[in-house]
């Protein structure tokens, strides 16, 4: 190195291993081996996948950014730019994808492409080739960390979420219906430069073991998807929640958990799981025995009551009885079906109405007043009811906040009457619809929910261990 070297301010004298960050891909701290024989620079990589369209494909991929520390896992994504066959320095030639990506050295950055490949044998978990190194660095061949030190200690602390950046998703919505729902969630998506695929959950498979759990369809593996969005039918609720059961099995984030549709479906069981979080409800009441037909009804009060199916969903099944012989003549024309139903207090001063509260990520993101069809007591807008947006007070908001927790929802659809004594919570909704409340309250709901999901699929901090020692 000449003397000119060593004063020139602008020269950026690198040693044989560097700490860098990769901004673009959330990595804030590695340390990177400088080789000027190699010319392509290249990153740890693996769980390696291409998603997206062929005319702008994409890759999506993990990797441990500190060696020795296979509990750090940090979720990549980057367009595709190139494939490459690279000869390693053993003579092995491998094909690898090409992204690009900005390197940051101290104060200093630029744009560098770089290879994926697994380095998961090697002490550095990047390579800087000498298209990297651009004209106004000079090599200290014999020296180490000429830049700024960076630590390690980083992945230990929330920094790792907040330096994460906003990346492409893959996303799965499991769906077996066109509707207006599904539809949103991939238009949506998309617009927010994710890949959204619909995915029929009949047709899914599941391979099931110890080492490696896989969902299958159409005869092929499913990727490693970034996060899964459920919309389970009532008709295939057992199954449909046995795929999201091996979703969560695989490590997939799940908007939707495979306990809480279960809970939601089973309304007796809901019932009970509101009673225990201390949640209102209607006065309610269940028996298998025809002879408690009396003491049930006694139970819930006076008529009118409502007598509802366990089954039922969008108002089908649920039958007002305005006479205690009316109730008496429903119950007994249900038990000889050998239906599964409950009796529950009709709340008259809801005057057909209800509040449907939809709940995201734990916050109340909006709601509508419901009001039936002339003549009929159910607010359902698939039974011809109508919907406008609706102020709603403190107590019902806490109330269906309250609600979707105690089923561990994060999207949720909690209908509530409004009663004299306070809101009282007439059904948790796992997968709600979203046509009527966006059009009711002309908000973005589709976008409130992917904003919730890139939030929760950032890097999650680990626990720190012993020093890193240089």
């Amino acid at each position: 190195m000449t003397e000119t070297d060593q004063t020139d301010p602008n020269l950026l004298r690198f040693g044989w291993e560097e700490w860098v960050a990769l901004p673009d891909l959330g990595l804030p701290a590695l340390r990177a081996k400088v080789d000027t024989g190699a010319r392509t620079s290249a990153l740890h990589a693996f769980d390696i996948e291409t998603f997206g369209s062929i005319s702008a494909p994409k890759v999506r991929f993990t990797i441990h950014p500190v060696p020795g520390r296979e509990d750090l896992v940090i979720p990549c994504s980057a367009r595709v730019v190139d494939r490459r066959m690279v000869t390693s320095s053993n003579g092995e030639s491998e094909n690898r994808f090409v992204i690009a990506s900005t390197l940051r050295v101290g104060d200093s950055s630029w744009r560098i492409e770089l290879t994926l490949t697994d380095r998961s044998s090697m002490a550095s978990r990047m390579l800087l080739g000498r298209e990297a190194l651009k004209d106004h660095i000079t090599i200290v061949a014999t020296d180490r960390f000429q830049q700024p030190r960076l630590s390690y200690d980083v992945y230990n602390t929330a920094r790792v979420r907040s330096a994460a950046p906003n990346r492409a998703l893959r996303i799965a919505v499991l769906s077996r219906e066109d509707n207006y729902s599904t539809r949103r969630l991939v238009e949506e998506g998309e617009a927010r430069g994710h890949v959204v695929e619909v995915i029929d959950t009949s047709r899914c498979y599941m391979a099931i073991n110890a080492l490696s759990p896989e969902v299958h369809y159409d005869g092929k593996r499913l990727p490693r998807y970034d996060a899964v969005i459920p919309r389970i039918g009532a008709s295939i609720t057992n199954y449909g929640t046995a795929v999201v059961r091996q979703f969560e099995t695989i490590g997939t984030f799940c908007v939707n958990g495979s306990d809480g549709i279960s809970s939601s479906r089973d309304k007796l069981f809901a019932h009970q799981l509101m009673a225990r979080h201390k949640i209102g409800m209607p006065n309610t009441a269940f028996a298998a025995s025809p002879k408690d037909t009396q003491s049930l009804m006694r139970l819930v009060g006076t008529a009118p009551m409502i007598v509802k199916l366990l089954e039922s969903t969008q108002g089908k099944g649920v039958v007002l009885a305005e006479t205690k012989k009316a109730a008496e003549s429903v119950i007994d024309a249900f038990r000889g079906l050998k239906a599964n139903f409950l009796v529950q207090d009709f709340v008259k001063e809801a005057a057909g109405e209800d509040i449907r509260c939809l709940v995201v990520g734990g916050k109340v993101v909006a709601s509508m007043k419901r009001t039936g069809a002339e003549g009929d007591f159910r607010s359902n807008l698939h039974r011809g009811g109508s919907a406008k947006v609706v102020k709603i007070t403190k107590e019902e908001r806490d109330t269906a906040v309250r609600a979707a927790k105690a089923f561990r929802l994060n999207l949720a659809g909690v209908d509530l009457l409004r009663a004299e004594s306070g809101p009282k919570v007439l059904e948790v909704n796992s997968s709600p619809g979203l046509e009527g409340i966006e059009t009711a309250t002309r908000k973005n709901i589709a976008g409130m929910l992917y904003e919730h999901i890139e939030a929760k699929v950032r890097p999650t901090p680990v626990r720190r261990r012993i020093a890193e020692h240089d």
